[in-house]
């Protein structure tokens, strides 16, 4: 657990404090077990100006100080190629809502389902509430995938590392810089499955996270 002033600290604490359920053994948790509340709140400063990036036909543009590497490479099979596209695509949906602070962006609503969209919805109020908002690099790397037997559901891991990815107040612009630790590394595990009426598209549909994931490091 990060004990860190930033959010996304307080986001991952809410999550295993409030949502998570124990699944298996060891660290991993599932973070579909509450019910995600939909909020809607403008800024209180204009949005930076966003790139065009329109997977699927969705926006899921960034600021121009949020950059999130996905540093791994892309499996032979097509459906898990796809799923950890999306998987991706998942991740920019949950920081393009805490960048527009609201729950209710279409990219949200692409690319989660379930408990997936729970926990999207959990990590920007957390945001939200706090009165944050992110800048800096968030690093995925270490990914595999896996399909079930039917090909209608991948399961897609990685490591991120959040040492260089922050919060920023709202009203008074401060960036809340941590030193590097053992709480920069997490483990997720994403199952994504296929949107039932379009086969390329993938949603997240529940969330594993691993904290203080050493495996990482």
């Amino acid at each position: 657990m990060k004990r860190r002033p930033l959010p996304v600290a307080v986001a991952m604490m809410t999550v295993t404090a409030l949502l998570l359920t124990a699944c298996g053994s060891g660290d991993d948790k599932i973070a579909d077990a509450g019910q995600g509340r939909e909020t809607s709140r403008e800024s209180t400063e204009p949005s930076p100006p966003l790139a065009e990036d329109r997977p699927d036909g969705v926006d899921v543009s960034l600021p121009s100080d949020v950059d999130l590497v996905f540093d791994w490479d892309k499996p032979e099979d097509g459906n898990e190629a796809a799923a950890m596209d999306d998987a991706a695509n998942y991740l920019r949906a949950i920081y393009r809502g805490v960048a527009k602070r609201t729950t209710k962006d279409a990219a949200v609503t692409a690319y989660s389902t379930g408990g997936g969209l729970h926990y999207a919805d959990t990590q920007i109020n957390a945001w939200i509430d706090g009165g944050w908002t992110a800048t800096g690099t968030l690093r995925h790397y270490n990914a595999t995938s896996r399909s079930t037997p039917n090909g209608q559901s991948v399961a897609v891991a990685f490591c991120a590392d959040s040492g260089t990815f922050y919060g920023r107040e709202i009203n008074t612009k401060k960036v809340l810089r941590t030193k590097p630790s053992i709480e920069d590394f997490d483990y997720f595990k994403i199952i994504m499955v296929k949107f039932p009426t379009r086969k390329d598209l993938w949603q997240a549909s529940k969330v594993f996270v691993e904290t203080n994931a050493a495996k990482c490091r």
